[in-house]
């Protein structure tokens, strides 16, 4: 059985799982993500997170016969580097970008269609991180051989190869137009053709292991390093694997992500929260994107769960309503940024506030799908489905779709490592994912419609 090493990079954490090429995680290793406060500006610590995944390789290789490596990372990460590795440090995306560089790049990023998402937030687009070196460090940006999205940089690293990937470059990056496949017009632009290496598909063996790595970590030479692939884009993948289509994928963490392979939507018009992406294959991708996370985070505060149906029932028929944005970005709703709060009888009760959390994120959660163009099938994936009632509430929500629930909370590691069998594959995956239980729960369709009225009114007094 041939074993992969899947490097996955999340924004808080980082793990690396030792899964089989069919997808069975048999061992995960993880650390936090380490964000320091600077100088030149925050950023997160390479150096150390490297020393971590030699040591982890080395200790998965004990016990794993590892024939293959694939990175697989979140959006807006991307690190600018020389010919011995990072030229400048990688960039957190949730902090600001200094005035003039925010005020000049919005001035120069070009239409939705070119962008392929909103502009957003802090330093979230790998092309306002190039932008904002290249003002403030023009020397060593002028210097520098490539700017590799995070899992390319990691494969750089690992193989000592140079490659872009679409699926990472279509991650709300704003240097790639994904409705027309090719490079945005800001690169050529800006002169950054040069700083982007040859696209390679995600599944591409770049090389074997550096041969000094190979060493450290007692791994094979002939190890295969792997492409890498956007996080949401791999865990599409595992379900293009299974023969699954007609389908949207919701992807659940920091972020909410959906991702569908449905057509119909103009690329020219911009809505709020919509992106376009691309699968691994390079098509594009209609998209939905907010702080999920982050937003359950806020309404939970300190409760712990699991969500209770018993807690549900009161939530709703006393009408105690979770109220969008809590967080700093606007996400699907413009102008409620920072306004979030809690409303109802029950806002004060501490013991509620698990479930009232997982039934907003479900709310999120179909608001993002009834925004995108209707397919056959939603399949839920990633940290939310942990809790039962998740699922079962956004099933509810959306009468009218077959919803599955994964079987699993390791869909992108799971996705990444199919792709080291994608070219000798020879029958589909199997679909790990079934219809939540949603027997004994409060009709929510009137529960919808009044949240969804607090909605339209926060934007409309914004």
């Amino acid at each position: 059985m041939s074993i992969v090493a899947v490097f996955d990079i999340g924004k808080t954490n980082v793990k690396l799982s030792a899964a089989s090429d069919d997808g069975r995680v048999l061992e995960t290793l993880s650390t936090p993500n380490v964000v320091k406060d600077g100088p030149p500006y925050r950023h997160h610590d390479l150096d150390g997170l490297d020393d971590w995944l030699i040591d982890s390789l080395a200790a998965l290789g004990r016990r794993h016969d590892i024939g293959a490596i694939v990175t697989c990372a979140h959006g807006s990460g991307g690190v600018l580097v020389d010919r011995q590795g990072a030229a400048l440090p990688m960039i957190d995306y949730e902090q600001p970008t200094p005035a003039d560089v925010d005020a000049y790049y919005r001035k120069i990023v070009g239409s939705h269609r070119e962008r392929a998402s909103a502009v957003m937030l802090g330093a979230a687009h790998l092309a306002r991180q190039m932008l904002w070196q290249e003002m403030h460090w023009p020397e060593t940006f002028a210097g520098a051989s490539a700017y590799l999205a995070t899992p390319q940089y990691w494969a750089f690293r690992l193989s000592g190869v140079l490659a872009s990937e679409v699926t990472s470059l279509a991650a709300q990056s704003h240097l790639w137009a994904s409705a027309d496949g090719r490079p945005s017009a800001l690169v050529a632009n800006r002169g950054w053709q040069r700083l982007m290496p040859p696209m390679r598909s995600a599944w591409e063996t770049l090389g074997p292991i550096r041969p000094d790595i190979a060493r450290r970590t007692d791994l094979k030479p002939t190890t295969r390093i792997l492409c890498g692939v956007h996080d949401s884009s791999a865990n599409f993948y595992r379900y293009q694997a299974a023969d699954l289509s007609d389908v949207t994928v919701i992807s659940t963490g920091t972020w909410i992500v959906a991702l569908t392979d449905r057509t119909g939507v103009d690329f020219n018009v911009e809505r709020p929260g919509h992106s376009c992406n691309a699968d691994v294959f390079g098509n594009p991708m209609p998209g939905m994107l907010t702080m999920g996370g982050r937003e359950f985070a806020a309404v939970a505060a300190t409760a712990s769960g699991p969500a209770s149906l018993p807690a549900l029932q009161q939530i709703v028929a006393s009408g105690t309503f979770a109220v969008p944005t809590f967080g700093s970005d606007d996400g699907l709703f413009p102008g409620t940024a920072g306004c979030g709060h809690l409303e109802g009888p029950l806002a004060r009760e501490e013991n509620i506030r698990f479930t009232l959390a997982v039934l907003y994120s479900a709310l999120l959660t179909a608001a993002c799908v009834d925004d995108l163009p209707p397919a056959k099938t939603v399949v839920l994936d990633g940290n939310f489905v942990v809790d039962p009632l998740y699922g079962a509430v956004v099933a509810a929500l959306l009468p009218d779709r077959r919803v599955l629930v994964s079987l699993s909370t390791t869909g992108t590691a799971t996705g990444a490592a199919m792709l080291a069998a994608h070219e000798t594959r020879a029958s589909p995956v199997t679909l790990a994912a079934e219809a939540p239980d949603i027997s004994g729960l409060p009709d929510l369709s009137s529960y919808q419609r009044r949240w969804r009225a607090l909605v339209k009114t926060m934007e409309q007094a914004s």
